[in-house]
């Protein structure tokens, strides 16, 4: 017990916290196969049990939660590990309420679109627009909306078959197809809110979702143009042939394929479950830059004293934006899915049983994650690393990215990677007026670092392999080396970016 008072006692100590906490989770994931939510909660009672005495989380206490504390001082005799467990699921608490609808809101109109034809109506348009001989870039554009909204995996499951498709139709380029769609809707799943790990970013770091969505998208552009170089090249130096693959659709997906386009819903409801959240939520944010920036708005001046703004706030409120959303996408499928004769389909309530329990599974992981970020910065470790990066004259950003990409390459799941990012970036930062520049770009650095080199311990690496046909050799030679191109090049458009165009 000495010796941990003395260690407690060093500036040393709550590095060596975060190092056994991070070490846990990642072996724990990786070597144990431990579920996330159970690595996470049990890594945030671990580092409550190291930090030494905690004060109780009262009432008046429960800011604290946000900010760094005396953590000699206690008011309770309650013991440490108690006091562990309380503040953990706070933490838990906290997040999974903050976050959770929209996760579930998002699961939705991710099912919904795709049971629709919805989905495949937006693919098809394009194709109408680009055409086949640009169908790469149709792949790329399909996979950067469509992620946006639906988890990573269902959008490759979707747009496999049309990626094998346009390979027999154009008799080569099945590489270029793949990556092109893969890579695309990498970026967006980790870039875009409301997908869960953006979301989370911006949650942890007290940034407007606004603010949050439209520095994603607009990151995320050039990086897509990446994208499509990089499977032009790898299609020109590997050319992998195409292998039959087991498995690869179910019925419902075949069925949708086959249906003609009159059969598919109209193309502006098809668009507008994407569309109806993106542009509400950024509305509003945009509004207020401009407003700050002292442009003349008239009607729609962000005061809240504003009859217009107030109602535009309303509906651009994330939950509420989300849930319109959710209600377009679900009248969609009741649409589409109308009884016809005798058939009988399944109940509304069947058919969002999945969607929902895959959200509940990541609304456990994420609110496990502010259970463990939030102790993180009960530690007093960000204090200590913020106190290093100042005397180094060290980047935030290039601090951000590479935490979270040493934690991604580590243990493979870029949930647990930004969450611990996150968490440790918001203990460093506290309200981010420090800052020279504004913690979007930190926002982005973490995003970026969570695409690191995706390899053999990564679930998305095997869901593109096992579903192109691809060898691991072949993934590893492609697909792991065009998302760490990716990650590259997004921290330095971020750190740049930071420099060239801070926005404070």
């Amino acid at each position: 017990m000495e010796v941990i008072a003395t260690a407690q006692s060093s500036d040393y100590f709550p590095i060596w916290v975060l190092f056994l906490s991070v070490a846990w989770v990642v072996v724990s994931i990786a070597r144990f196969k431990l579920h996330p939510f159970l690595a996470m909660m049990s890594g945030a009672i671990l580092v409550g049990l190291l930090s030494g005495p905690l004060p109780e989380p009262t009432v008046d206490n429960k800011g604290l939660f946000h900010n760094r504390v005396d953590l000699e001082e206690t008011t309770a005799p309650y013991s440490n590990f108690s006091l562990a467990v309380k503040w953990s699921l706070l933490g838990f608490g906290n997040t999974a309420g903050g976050i959770g609808l929209i996760i579930a809101l998002a699961a939705i109109v991710g099912t919904c679109m795709m049971k629709s034809g919805a989905a495949e109506r937006i693919v098809r348009h394009l194709l109408s627009i680009f055409g086949e001989k640009r169908a790469g870039l149709v792949l790329l554009l399909s996979g950067f909306l469509l992620s946006i909204p639906v988890f990573f995996d269902t959008v490759f499951f979707l747009l496999i078959p049309l990626a094998r498709a346009m390979a027999i139709r154009a008799g080569a380029r099945y590489l270029y197809f793949v990556m092109a769609m893969a890579g695309a809707g990498a970026i967006t799943h980790s870039m875009v809110p409301p997908t869960p790990g953006p979301l989370m970013i911006a949650e942890f770091l007290k940034i407007e979702l606004g603010y949050a969505l439209m520095a994603g998208l607009l990151a995320s552009l050039p990086l897509a143009a990446l994208v499509l170089w990089m499977a032009g090249w790898f299609e020109k130096k590997y050319s992998f042939p195409m292998r039959e693959v087991a498995g690869i659709g179910n019925k419902d997906l075949e069925d949708t394929l086959a249906k003609d386009s009159n059969e598919l819903p109209p193309l502006f409801l098809s668009y507008l479950p994407i569309l109806l959240p993106v542009v509400l939520i950024s509305c509003i944010s945009l509004l207020k830059v401009l407003g700050g920036q002292g442009v003349e708005l008239g009607s729609l001046s962000p005061e809240m004293d504003n009859v217009n703004f107030r109602i535009l706030s309303f509906f651009g409120e994330p939950n509420i934006a989300m849930s319109l959303a959710a209600l377009v996408s679900i009248s969609l499928l009741i649409r589409q899915e109308r009884p016809v004769g005798s058939e009988e389909k399944l109940p509304l309530s069947r058919i969002l049983e999945a969607p929902l329990i895959t959200a509940g599974s990541i609304i456990l992981i994420t609110g496990a994650g502010g259970a463990y970020g939030g102790m993180i910065r009960l530690s007093g470790v960000g204090e200590v690393i913020a106190h290093y990066a100042v005397q180094l004259d060290f980047s935030y950003v290039l601090l951000a990215w590479g935490i979270t990409a040493f934690v991604r390459i580590a243990q493979g799941s870029a949930t647990v990677a930004m969450i611990t990012g996150a968490g440790l970036m918001a203990s460093i930062l506290g309200d981010g007026s420090s800052l020279p520049y504004h913690p979007v770009y930190i926002f982005l650095a973490i995003g970026f670092g969570s695409i690191t080199l995706s390899w053999m311990n990564d679930s998305g690496f095997w869901v593109v392999q096992k579903l192109s046909g691809f060898t691991e050799k072949e993934m590893l030679r492609t697909w792991s080396v065009l998302l760490t191109a990716i990650s590259l090049a997004g921290v330095v458009l971020s750190f740049f970016g930071s420099s060239l165009f801070p926005f404070r």
